[in-house]
């Protein structure tokens, strides 16, 4: 595994957004760090602020305050053109819905990933090949996602999210759609990632059987991590 770092580093995070003509703050003084080759859980109840949390650790939203660390860069003067570059080379994110391409085919699905982030060509066979293996659909990869179950469908958003090895990765739910065999087995798969790569990896569940495989879990509830 590569050397242990604090990869991100969250401090004061706070979002609001406007609702009715009124202000709702959803996040309030968020403080965190995730730590390279580490498998983070954030648990909590729908609507405590998890996936908003998320969202601004991706740089996919930016906070009303505070500040997020990637690597010791402050991305909070970074316009939207280099966050974008940023996510597409050094973040992998697994959403709720799997967000695959309905006309491209699992293996085009992933290899979309490996282009989006300039992974040379001549590498996105095996890194494919692999990234199938490792969630089991090494079999299917010439299948369109409506011939897969929902599941099915996650397993490949996965593929997708790890394909080009990114040094963060966030997983909202990304278990949600699989039985309890096949949520433990990409558990597995994570952990591996972490280890083998020195990925951080930060993720989302409700599921209480998994927070036991994770190195750390953060209770979140009303917009505030109120325990670890």
């Amino acid at each position: 595994m590569e050397k242990e770092e604090q990869l991100l580093e969250a401090s004061g995070i706070r979002k609001s957004f406007q609702a009715g003509g009124r202000k709702v703050e959803v996040l309030k003084g968020i403080e965190m760090t995730l730590v390279s080759g580490c498998l983070t859980m954030l648990r909590g109840r729908s609507g405590s602020g998890k996936t908003t949390l998320m969202n601004v650790l991706g740089g996919l939203d930016r906070p009303s305050a505070g500040e997020v660390r990637l690597r010791g860069r402050a991305l909070g003067g970074w316009s939207d053109k280099q966050l974008a570059a940023l996510r597409r080379k050094e973040i992998g994110f697994v959403f709720q819905s799997s967000a695959l391409l309905p006309l491209l085919s699992v293996r085009e699905n992933v290899e979309l990933s490996l282009r989006m982030a300039g992974i040379p060509r001549s590498e996105w066979q095996a890194r494919t090949a692999r990234c199938l293996e490792a969630v089991g659909l090494a079999k299917r990869r010439d299948h369109r996602p409506h011939e897969l179950s929902g599941g099915e469908q996650q397993r490949v958003a996965i593929a997708k999210a790890i394909a080009h090895k990114p040094r963060l990765l966030l997983a909202d739910e990304p278990t949600a759609e699989l039985d309890s065999a096949m949520a433990a087995r990409m558990i597995g798969v994570f952990r591996d990632i972490a280890a083998a790569e020195g990925t951080a990896i930060c993720m989302t569940t409700h599921d209480s059987a998994l927070w036991e495989a994770a190195d750390v879990v953060y209770e979140m509830a009303d917009g505030r991590l109120v325990g670890q």
